[in-house]
């Protein structure tokens, strides 16, 4: 569900605090967190943060639920046939169930821990790599030495994974693109990706919000639309008579993790939406927005991957698009996605940029009295951007790049820093049977997302230099 970030405010970075920020005081924290364990509870009971957000345009539930579920349509729902490829029918159903509980857990996990770190401090709002530093400040003497860096930890992360994401965008619009063109000419994929630099760089130097809006209603409806028709090709096509894998392989079970991840965990999007709720209490209710929200994005990527994989069985390509029968409506389809991804990369360019810029770039610039502050701002839109194009040109393997991404970034962002902040955040208060299962399942949670990390780094990188060697022969 990492696609479409195109509302206000889905696409304020998780790392800028809507609040004027507080540098984390470790000191005030540790004096603080020793009072928790005394005492077994915070001083800040009394403050509600929800109850302190002042919003512009809040939205109601219905409205945060839509918003959710449109950033599930997109590059990652298309690459659920292929992780069914690699993981098998039954395993990837169940995978793609078990992996939906997971990240639904670690994003509530990740939001109560928010809201405490808040309520902590006494401010409405904390973005992530604050709110991950307030809550390591809290844990025992080796994690709170981690406090002082995790913000930048954090930062790097989210730039890392939003500039796979835009990546993953290039190699995508490029390989739909020579798909449609072939049948009139066939050029090498190099061609389309060159072709989209100037045109990307130039639309990523749009500078506000309110601009990319109409462009981002415009993807809205062209990515609904798509998805419509690619799910009537594959209900009414010709399926594959090749027999299905029911099991799949445990050497490429880490690649369907990495996309399962990608896909399902939004990070930022889930924060953002949060955050600007009208009633953000009724977000993570067990019949709240978070959870019916997932429920529903789970079944669909369940429905996609299962029929996808069905239809074409071991022969999936990266994306689902690029198996529809050749014809105008399946040509339309592509071009479809292509036009909506190509807004999209805009939209996620803009995360890391504002990230550097305001967080890093921005201040040592006025520091300095540099005078040519646009013109810095504009040369770091387009270094990020020559950046995800050499990427991409240097490694056009789709799949792989979502399986890459997926594990490195949201094993780290989705499942490990919520675990961490949680047993932090529990480490002060008084022995009990609860605070010991607490940390018993967050070092779980925490071990299932470093081996996902590690393990589904390598196979994907592992997979990334084989797809550069002679193909084998039979």
């Amino acid at each position: 569900m990492m696609d479409e970030k195109s509302e206000r405010l889905q696409l304020q970075p998780v790392s800028e605090p809507v609040t004027p920020r507080r540098e984390v005081d470790n000191d005030a924290n540790t004096d603080n967190g020793r009072r928790m364990q005394d005492t077994g509870e915070t001083e800040e009971t009394d403050y509600d943060p929800h109850d302190h957000r002042e919003l512009e345009n809040p939205t109601n539930n219905m409205e945060t639920l839509v918003h959710l579920l449109k950033c599930s349509l997109g590059t990652g729902i298309l690459a659920m046939p292929q992780a069914f490829a690699r993981a098998g029918l039954i395993t990837g159903i169940l995978g793609t169930i078990l992996g939906g509980i997971l990240v639904t857990h670690c994003l509530k996990v990740l939001l109560r821990s928010q809201y405490e770190a808040c309520r902590a401090r006494r401010v409405p709002l904390l973005a992530y790599p604050q709110a991950a530093a307030a809550a390591l400040s809290h844990g025992p003497g080796f994690l709170r030495r981690l406090s002082k860096p995790a913000p930048a930890l954090v930062d790097a992360f989210l730039v890392l994974y939003q500039l796979g994401i835009c990546c993953v965008y290039i190699v995508f619009i490029s390989d739909n693109l020579k798909k449609v063109v072939d049948p009139i000419r066939e050029l090498p994929v190099e061609v389309y990706t060159g072709a989209l630099l100037l045109p990307l760089v130039a639309f990523n130097l749009i500078p506000s919000l309110k601009l990319l809006a109409p462009f981002s209603a415009l993807a809205n409806v062209l990515i609904f639309l798509g998805l419509g028709i690619t799910l009537y090709f594959l209900l009414s096509g010709e399926r594959s008579t090749e027999p299905l894998d029911l099991w799949g392989s445990a050497a490429t079970f880490p690649l369907f993790f990495g996309t399962i991840l990608f896909a399902l965990t939004a990070v930022g999007v889930v924060i953002a939406v949060e955050n600007n709720m009208k009633t953000p209490k009724a977000f993570l209710k067990p019949c709240g927005v978070l959870n019916t929200g997932m429920f529903i994005i789970v079944v669909l990527y369940v429905a996609i991957g299962a029929v996808g994989y069905t239809y074409c069985v071991s022969k999936c390509s990266d994306s689902i698009t690029l198996d529809l029968p050749k014809g105008p409506l399946a040509a339309s389809v592509m071009i479809m996605f292509a036009v909506a991804i190509f807004i999209s990369y805009g939209l996620h360019c803009y995360v890391p940029v504002e990230v550097v810029w305001k967080g890093y770039l921005l201040p040592r610039l006025q520091q300095n009295g540099s005078q040519r502050i646009r013109l810095w701002e504009y040369g770091l839109r387009v270094v990020l951007c020559l950046l995800t194009f050499v990427l991409a040109v240097s490694v056009p393997r789709l799949g792989l790049f979502i399986s890459l991404f997926g594990a490195l970034c949201l094993s780290a962002l989705g499942i490990c820093f919520p675990a961490l902040m949680e047993a932090c955040q529990w480490y002060p208060k008084r022995a009990s049977v609860q605070r010991s299962l607490m940390f018993l399942k967050d070092a779980f949670l925490f071990v299932v997302g470093l081996v996902g990390l590690v393990a589904g780094t390598y196979t994907a990188l592992v997979s990334i230099v084989r797809s550069f060697g002679p193909a084998p022969t039979d």
